[in-house]
């Protein structure tokens, strides 16, 4: 249910489920995982994105397993809860740079997927939207993640209206960081590009902007004034500076 490669520095997973609209399924979550920690753990990966096999990224909920929910006790309800949420932060805190390339329909829990990564890029093809009211579903998990992504006001008017909206769209309310017309060559450009800086910066910076929302100002500047600390201890930042005065 999930392709892995690699190239040039790049990790490459792919929702493998086109007949199904790479809809979530508990097989699929748990390979995911699997292939997640196994591109965490590989020093050869700088980046990674994630895309989906055909003409979806991520259609949300499988329907078999929907009919399956009926039958849940309140335990199984809540441990599978615990399963999604767990794919979400793992890909939210994530140590490298990620990208969702949004190829097609981002519904519901897909487009948690996509919310969840560093950044989002999009085309004419890709949708986005939350549709769980629709169906008496609460967007619980998803909606922290939208929330942190577009604010509470644009989250309010996705999560309420259950509206299904474009790629540009997505661009314009902060949802996608880019809008693109050739999804994966360009997508695989700004990783390539990505890769062009500081491992290590980048990683404490994914660390600083998840940190410093959960403080106020002056705790979040005392972190900042560590970390900053920090980060001029690292080779990176030595061998960057001797370049960078060195015009190397």
């Amino acid at each position: 249910m999930i392709k892995y490669s690699k190239y040039n520095g790049i990790g490459f997973i792919t929702l493998n489920r086109p007949d199904k609209r790479n809809s979530l399924h508990p097989d699929l979550v748990k390979s995911l995982k699997e292939k997640l920690y196994e591109a965490e753990n590989d020093d050869e990966v700088k980046v990674l994105i994630i895309t989906g096999e055909g003409k979806s990224f991520c259609a949300g909920a499988d329907l078999a397993y929907l009919k399956d929910l009926e039958k849940y006790s309140v335990t199984e309800n809540e441990k599978d809860s615990e399963s999604l949420a767990e794919i979400f932060l793992q890909i939210y805190n994530f140590p490298k740079p990620t990208i969702a390339a949004v190829n097609g329909a981002a519904i519901a829990g897909g487009c948690g997927l996509a919310s969840v990564c560093d950044l989002v890029v999009a085309d004419e093809k890709s949708k986005f939207g939350y549709s769980e009211v629709k169906i008496g579903f609460l967007p619980a998990i998803v909606s922290l993640f939208l929330m942190k992504r577009v604010g509470e006001g644009v989250a309010k008017q996705l999560l309420l209206t259950g509206e299904i909206i474009n790629g540009k769209r997505a661009y314009n309310i902060g949802f996608a960081n880019y809008f693109v017309n050739d999804l994966i060559p360009e997508s695989t450009q700004l990783a390539q590009n990505l890769i062009q800086n500081s491992s290590t910066s980048m990683y404490f910076t994914k660390n600083m902007i998840h940190s410093i929302t959960n403080l106020n100002v002056n705790e979040a500047v005392d972190y900042c004034i560590r970390l900053n600390t920090i980060s001029r201890s690292t080779e990176d930042f030595k061998k960057g500076l001797d370049n960078f005065l060195n015009k190397k």
